[in-house]
């Protein structure tokens, strides 16, 4: 029987267990070159023994930064700061993927350098506020993307990702999750598009697709995951039926051979066996355990089959050796609700957006 703590091969890469850590905004990147701190590579190492780090939500061009103080991939020094990053958990003998996080009409013009705006499929405001270093702000209604726009954004994840190879990480998480950029492309009531880009199933996933390919082309698929939550309404998201959507998706993208499929799950179980049986590669699970933060007991569903690895998010802020202390059983320390931030299940908690 295989379990969470059997060794994995992921795009080539021999990991050391099945035990994810997820990725987890947390805004540490402070100063105006939204460049990693010697505090961010401390935590990555702290947490090595993971058999995967995901980072935080980072950031592929400036316009999109959602959120204050988070990092980018797209300079020279956000580079080099992010190297010392993976050096320290290479050193540790630990595998780091960057989240690329294009967080679309999730944020506000106070966040961006001045003459940006929010950007998104279509001029569709969210509902909400997100918090600025000014307090928290209503959401501005997007600038809807043009053709050529969209090509220079699935043109910048590329760029991003190259980056993140030359600054050393293993490879790069999509972030098509959540409510941002990606996923507002996937749902119905983000994307009003009537072109190419939009109105029918094959229109929506074209951006999903075209962001997969090329970031595949740039640095090879083994390096690519992409993050999905099919109908997770965080961030005024609405995907009543997303089954269509979702088994388009995976059709399109199985013959990538991506390194892995990373589903964060929302209370239909019956979906998340679906979408398992639909992809032909490596699935990673971010279950659904609301009201709590996924435990002990989710080790089960690498041993049932239910996924091939298992990620864990508000666990691992508390637990930073989480791995070892799953392994022997405990003792656990109890994540704070309060710093939750992107941790298991945001789309479902009525958590603080605070910072973790």
């Amino acid at each position: 029987m295989t379990t969470a703590f059997d060794p994995i091969d992921l795009g080539g890469k021999r990991l050391t267990s099945r035990v994810v850590m997820a990725p987890m905004t947390r805004s540490r990147a402070y100063g105006p070159g939204a460049e990693p701190t010697g505090l961010m590579a401390t935590y990555y190492a702290q947490r090595a023994s993971a058999g995967l780090l995901v980072t935080e939500g980072i950031q592929p061009s400036p316009v999109g930064q959602g959120y204050p103080d988070t990092p980018g991939l797209h300079t020279a020094g956000q580079i080099q700061a992010w190297r010392t990053v993976t050096d320290a958990v290479h050193r540790d003998g630990g595998a780091i993927f960057a989240q690329l996080m294009h967080t679309g009409r999730i944020g506000h013009p106070s966040l961006l350098p001045e003459g940006l705006v929010p950007v998104a499929p279509s001029p569709v405001a969210a509902k909400g506020q997100v918090y600025t270093h000014q307090g928290p702000k209503e959401y501005v209604t997007p600038k809807e993307l043009t053709e050529a726009e969209i090509r220079q954004t699935v043109a910048d994840f590329a760029d991003a990702a190259r980056n993140a190879i030359q600054a050393g990480f293993d490879g790069v998480e999509l972030h098509g999750a959540n409510g941002y950029l990606i996923h507002q492309f996937l749902a119905p009531n983000t994307n009003l598009r009537t072109d190419a880009w939009g109105g029918d199933t094959e229109g929506r996933i074209r951006f999903a697709v075209e962001v997969v390919a090329a970031v595949a082309e740039a640095i090879g698929s083994h390096r690519v995951g992409l993050r999905i939550s099919p109908g997770n309404v965080y961030n005024d998201i609405a995907e009543d039926d997303p089954t269509e959507v979702y088994a388009a998706l995976l059709d399109r993208l199985a013959a990538l051979d991506l390194a892995y499929l990373h589903l964060m799950e929302g209370p239909d179980r019956s979906l998340t066996a679906r979408l398992r049986k639909a992809w032909p590669g490596t699935f990673v699970l971010n279950p659904f355990t609301y009201p709590d933060a996924t435990g002990p007991d989710a080790l089960a569903l690498v041993e049932d089959g239910s996924a091939d690895m298992v990620a864990y998010g508000a666990l691992f802020l508390a637990n930073p050796d989480l791995p070892a202390r799953l392994a022997a059983g405990g003792p656990f320390n109890t994540p704070d609700k309060a710093t939750f931030y992107g941790g298991d299940h945001r789309g479902y908690t009525d958590y603080p957006t605070l910072t973790a």
